[in-house]
């Protein structure tokens, strides 16, 4: 890794203030030339990439009351990451503050334009999406995906994160529609058909109660 790899990493954002959907192209494009600098073109992506780097100083602390946290100390960057929470939950969390670093110097002008009363919000999306970029890449996901390997679970294997993270960044791709709140009804679903099949709970005459 390069010493001035935080350098080049600023070096890709205007310095203006910028629209929600300018952040999350720019945190895609930062994830992919840190990959880059970092010569790793296969999963699972290290951590060491991060943790490694100059002026960079990562702690896995138990019992901490966050996931993540990150603050210049004495010429130094100390990110703290809870090391109570599970291994994939972790890696997120170091990738996530990494964006924050990243951001530090110039994120009042940069997100200065995202709404007053969603800022720190979206910013903290904006930082999520690029943990997800970075630890899920976009053409090493369709790669797999598009070999057959398709179930969350399995591709949450491969790039060691938890199946939750993995269904998301499926639907940022593309490669999965989200999962509706309510799922549409049966063409032959009716109130009675649905009292039958309860019949035999508890709950029936409660119900029947009021739809009857």
């Amino acid at each position: 890794m390069t010493s001035d790899a935080l350098s080049k990493l600023r070096d890709l954002v205007p310095l203006r203030p910028l629209r929600y959907s300018e952040g999350l192209r720019i945190a895609e494009l930062q994830a992919q030339s840190f990959l880059a600098l970092s010569g790793i073109d296969l999963p699972a992506v290290p951590t060491q990439i991060i943790s490694e780097l100059p002026r960079i100083r990562v702690s896995h602390m138990s019992p901490f009351p966050t996931s993540g946290a990150s603050h210049w100390y004495q010429g130094q960057w100390l990110v703290v990451v809870n090391a109570a929470e599970p291994t994939t939950r972790q890696r997120f969390s170091l990738a996530h503050e990494f964006k924050h670093i990243v951001d530090h110097r110039f994120a009042k002008l940069i997100y200065s334009a995202l709404p007053a009363n969603q800022r720190s919000d979206l910013t903290e999306r904006i930082c999520d999406y690029f943990a997800g970029c970075l630890l899920m890449p976009r053409p090493w996901v369709k790669s797999l995906y598009c070999s057959g390997i398709q179930d969350v679970a399995e591709l949450a294997r491969h790039f060691t994160v938890s199946s939750a993270a993995m269904t998301v960044r499926l639907n940022q791709i593309g490669l999965a529609e989200p999962t509706p709140r309510c799922l549409p009804l049966p063409k032959d679903w009716t109130t009675t058909k649905a009292l039958e099949e309860i019949k035999d709970r508890p709950i029936y005459q409660r119900v029947a109660s009021y739809v009857t």
